[in-house]
C-alpha cells in the first residue's frame, strides 16, 4: 500500500517540511491518521481484526500496511508486512517510526514475528508507538537476533574477524594458535 491510497500522500509526519522523519521528531497523530486511513484497505474476513500500520521511512516518506488474511491462517500477511514490502518497492531505506492501529483506531502492539521484522528494517533506534507510549525497537525486542548474528557465521563455522574484531577465530585458527592440526 502506498501513501497515495491511504489519504496519507503529501502529509509530512516528520514536524518539519521537507525534513527527513530522522531529523525531526514524528508526528505521531498523523503517522496514527495514516496507520487509520489504511484500514480501509485490510482483508480480514476470518478473524474480522482489521489492523493498519504506518511509518515514516529514514528518508520522510510516509509508508501504509493492512492486514491481508487466508483460509491458510499461516500464511495471513500482517500489516507490517504489506508496510515493510511498501518499503521495500518504493526504494528502499530503514523505517525510522511504526505505529499500528485496530479498526477502533487504537494503538496497538505489533506480533512476535513482525517485531522481528520491524528489527530488520528499522533497527535498534526504531521508534514504536505502543500501547504504553512510544518505545525503542531495542526496548520492544531486547537481545534481538539480525543480520549481524548471521554474519558471524559461514557456511555452518564462524567467520575468523581477527582478534582485532574481538573474536575468537574460527576453531581452525583457534587449534593453531595452540599447536594442533586443525580438524
Amino acid at each position: 500500500m502506498s501513501t497515495t491510497d491511504d489519504g496519507a500522500a503529501g502529509r509530512n509526519v516528520s514536524g518539519a517540511a521537507g525534513t527527513p522523519a530522522s531529523a525531526a521528531p514524528p508526528d505521531w497523530e498523523a503517522l496514527r491518521a495514516a496507520a487509520r486511513g489504511a484500514l480501509r484497505f485490510a482483508y480480514a474476513p476470518y478473524s474480522g481484526f482489521p489492523v493498519g500500520a504506518a511509518a515514516v521511512a529514514d528518508d520522510g516518506r510516509v509508508l501504509t500496511g493492512a492486514n491481508v488474511e487466508n483460509a491458510a491462517y499461516g500464511v495471513t500477511l500482517c500489516a507490517e508486512c504489506s508496510l515493510v514490502s511498501a518499503l521495500i518497492m518504493s526504494g528502499g531505506g530503514r523505517l525510522a517510526a511504526f505505529t499500528c492501529t485496530d479498526a477502533d483506531g487504537r494503538v496497538i502492539m505489533a506480533c512476535g514475528r513482525c517485531r522481528q521484522l520491524l528489527w530488520e528494517h528499522g533497527g535498534a533506534e526504531l521508534l514504536v508507538d505502543t500501547p504504553h507510549g512510544v518505545l525503542t525497537m531495542d526496548q520492544v525486542l531486547p537481545q534481538a537476533f539480525g543480520p549481524e548474528n548471521l554474519a558471524r557465521v559461514r557456511d555452518g563455522r564462524p567467520v575468523d574477524d581477527g582478534p582485532a574484531a574481538g573474536t575468537q577465530g574460527t576453531r581452525e585458527t583457534r587449534a593453531e594458535a595452540h599447536g594442533e592440526e586443525p580438524s
